[in-house]
């Protein structure tokens, strides 16, 4: 029963994602920043794509986190700070253990949190981008336009690392476009 539950709501995701996909930006910001966002995400996911599964436990030292680990924390934040920043809401961290997925499933949650912030670029309103909120960890308040700045500069920060793990493995990371 579980499992035909969550089928039926990524099912929903998928077709609500897929409907907001072909709606146009409503703010002239928003269309600027969508092609931004999607080249990013992109980028992301050909990363992740492009380590071999059988490395995604990788880490270039203790501290540091995993390939997987480092993909999957994209996948959480870049969620978590559209809700929490650009759309206001008082969520909290819910991230899920890289070691116990595939690379197959992590590359579908980066997929389906960069659907969810796609959908959200596409929807917001001027109004609310207008909005300011207070960013957790630097205290500075920021507009929620912003904000959206800080969710791709995240994303580009974890990317890059997880980039340079590809090269240590002498894979040839993919080519950035932009």
């Amino acid at each position: 029963m579980l499992q035909n539950t969550n089928f039926l709501i990524i099912l929903l995701f998928c077709v609500t994602g897929i409907q907001s996909q072909e709606q146009a930006p409503k703010t002239d910001f928003t269309r600027m920043y969508l092609p931004v966002w999607l080249e990013a995400s992109a980028h992301c996911i050909a990363v992740a794509e492009a380590m071999p599964e059988n490395l995604y436990g990788y880490k270039p030292n203790k501290e540091s986190k995993s390939f997987a680990e480092q993909m999957v924390h994209i996948a959480s934040a870049s969620k978590l700070l559209t809700q929490r920043y650009v759309e206001g809401m008082g969520v909290k961290p819910n991230t899920p253990d890289a070691n116990s997925l595939s690379k197959t499933e992590i590359i579908q949650l980066l997929k389906e949190s960069f659907l969810y912030t796609t959908a959200v670029i596409r929807t917001i309103d001027q109004e609310k981008l207008d909005e300011t909120c207070v960013m957790y960890h630097s205290g500075n308040t920021v507009s929620r336009a912003f904000a959206l700045f800080y969710v791709q500069d995240h994303l580009t920060n974890h990317r890059a690392k997880a980039n340079l793990y590809v090269r240590m493995q002498n894979i040839q990371p993919p080519e950035y476009t932009w």
